[in-house]
């Protein structure tokens, strides 16, 4: 691995939308590079000895650079770069949001034999968030996922998550949620409060919400970025499917936990690329 680092914010949380750009002493450009879900860089792109300068952009906050020193082994770790909110606003524009389904992840995690994780996602949804003008916490929140867009990196487990057996998709082609208010619980976090409908059951679920910044887009237009955790119980949601292994022990966990990571373009429409 060629190059490594982190990227977060100021009170350590990772910044997965942030862009690297590495350039050499002339200024000219070497390589560029995404962080992962994790806010993480790894690129093995070979790297010649010498000294680097390491440009990290991100929607919503101030550029950040650090300078990298290449060994002759052809290896920098930066290690962690901090970036600062832009602008210094704690709260999005008041008005209507739209989801940017393209830069934005619906994923959620289930253990595997109590000892690995699987990672799935859905990859057909909309969503928008309504930002009240006076006061935050009656902001509102619609999402609509197409549950046969599951994704999980394996056809055949895709096609049993697919089934009577879990999400029931030819019954219950949708899974959508509804806020009813936020309640603040911090400078930049909130909870929300809304109805999860999944697989004909309706159940109150809330959403751990951090607000990650607002900032302009290279097309043209302002983008807010939130990340939500929760977690849910399959058996709240009816799938009480599973299959007990050795030991006692369930193939699939019964809790899900449930990571978004959300890019909002300010407006009731997406702008066409």
């Amino acid at each position: 691995m060629a190059l490594a680092a982190r990227i977060r914010t100021r009170d350590g949380w990772a910044v997965s939308h942030a862009v690297v750009t590495v350039t050499d002493a002339t200024g000219t450009q070497i390589l560029r590079a995404e962080a992962d879900t994790d806010g993480t860089v790894r690129d093995t792109t070979e790297l010649a000895p010498g000294a680097y300068t390491v440009i990290v952009t991100a929607v919503g906050y101030a550029p950040a650079a650090a300078g990298a020193i290449v060994t002759a082994s052809g290896r920098a770790d930066v290690g962690t770069i901090t970036l600062a909110r832009q602008g210094g606003t704690e709260l999005p524009p008041p008005g209507p949001w739209t989801v940017d389904p393209a830069h934005s992840t619906v994923g959620a995690v289930a253990q595997h034999l109590g000892i690995s994780s699987v990672r799935g996602r859905f990859t057909d949804f909309t969503a928008s968030v309504e930002i009240a003008p006076d006061d935050i916490t009656k902001s509102r929140v619609e999402a609509v996922i197409r549950a046969a867009s599951i994704d999980t990196g394996n056809r055949m487990r895709d096609e049993h998550l697919r089934s009577a057996d879990f999400l029931d998709v030819e019954k219950h082609p949708e899974i959508t949620y509804r806020s009813g208010g936020l309640t603040a619980v911090g400078t930049d976090r909130w909870t929300v409060h809304g109805e999860l409908s999944l697989h004909g059951v309706v159940r109150p679920v809330d959403l751990d919400l951090a607000y990650l910044g607002t900032g302009a887009d290279p097309w043209g237009g302002t983008r807010a970025a939130f990340r939500a955790t929760t977690e849910l119980h399959r058996d709240d949601f009816a799938m009480n499917y599973n299959q007990i292994v050795q030991a006692g022990i369930a193939a699939i966990g019964t809790t899900l936990k449930v990571e978004l990571e959300i890019q909002a373009v300010q407006g009731d429409t997406l702008p066409q690329a």
